[in-house]
């Protein structure tokens, strides 16, 4: 079956899906035009809201397109780019994680609560204390505990840190170099907050060595986690080399192993992703540019079915 594109009628990307309460909800960033030139560090991408979409028939269902949950004018310490962002329930309230830059210039990440999926959410006066960088995914394990993974390089600043400290000039590796990694951190029970300093995310190779800067799977956005049959599935985009990749570990703090390609590349520089189990079946949500779209950073969501071997493995999907 062909991937569908669901919501055509409007353009959104990064689309971060969860289950909550027997429905399926898509939390994108909202793309629109709005005259910046374009940039690698994505200067073009000033994302000003966001949007919850809901379906119960992945193919065949109606998308419903539940209004705007949240704007940046609503959160007083965010001035523009409101990029990636998820959602994670929490005793019956709803957690939104999102990144976005602030008066200086700088990204971080911010919570917004709610009391329903379909929000509309209420951001906190401040970011999370030590956030920084963007692509937020929260992971709620089987014991409850919740975990946010994140980071993005060049226009997400990841090379402007290390061990979680500002640096006073960019650093990006290079060849041999170890690459910049992903992060982890447990968030603390009320989810407003880190519980503990980010850690990295290794990822390793065959060979049981971290894959260098100049490999093209290692990590450059889009962190995301799900969990099957006891694995941890860490998966990205590896950016500027153009792929969608995975790599397992039997805990969410890792070490990850390289395990492959998940997806082909997309029209357009890179996609940003999720996974989700929904009635007994695995899909992989993503963007793509319509084809008859001629701007190739204005993306829309699609969506398609996602196949596991008998050792766990995640088939590679076709892109079409």
């Amino acid at each position: 079956m062909k991937p569908r594109y669901l919501f055509p009628e409007d353009y959104m990307a990064d689309p971060s899906a969860n289950v909550f309460n027997d429905r399926l909800y898509i939390y994108p960033s909202h793309d629109w035009d709005s005259g910046e030139c374009f940039d690698d560090d994505g200067g073009h991408f000033q994302m000003k809201d966001y949007h919850v979409l809901s379906l119960d028939d992945v193919f065949e269902g109606d998308v419903t397109d539940h209004g705007k949950i949240l704007d940046v004018a609503d959160v007083p310490w965010a001035e523009k780019q409101m990029w990636d962002n998820d959602v994670v329930e929490k005793d019956g309230k709803y957690y939104l994680i999102f990144s976005a830059k602030d008066y200086n210039g700088v990204f971080h990440l911010g919570v917004a609560v709610a009391d329903r999926p379909e929000g509309p959410f209420r951001a906190q006066a401040d970011p999370i204390r030590g956030s920084y960088s963007i692509d937020p995914c929260v992971f709620k394990d089987d014991d409850g505990q919740i975990y946010c993974y994140f980071g993005g390089i060049w226009g997400g600043q990841l090379q402007w840190y290390k061990d979680n400290k500002a640096l006073k000039c960019e650093h990006l590796p290079e060849g041999d170099e170890l690459p910049l990694p992903s992060r982890v951190v447990r968030m603390t029970d009320d989810v407003m907050q880190f519980a503990e300093a980010p850690r990295p995310v290794v990822i390793l190779g065959a060979d049981g060595n971290p894959l260098k800067a100049n490999d093209p799977h290692r990590f450059f956005e889009a962190s995301w986690m799900h969990k099957r049959n006891g694995l941890y599935y860490f998966s990205y985009s590896t950016g500027d080399s153009h792929l969608l990749c995975y790599a397992v570990a039997d805990n969410p703090y890792g070490p990850f192993t390289f395990k492959g390609v998940i997806l082909d590349p997309v029209v357009g520089w890179t996609t940003h992703h999720s996974i989700v189990e929904y009635k007994g079946e695995w899909f992989l949500f993503y963007h793509d540019c319509v084809p008859s779209n001629d701007t190739t950073w204005l993306r829309s969501l699609k969506v398609q079915r996602l196949f596991y071997d008998e050792e766990g493995n995640i088939q590679k999907v076709v892109n079409e």
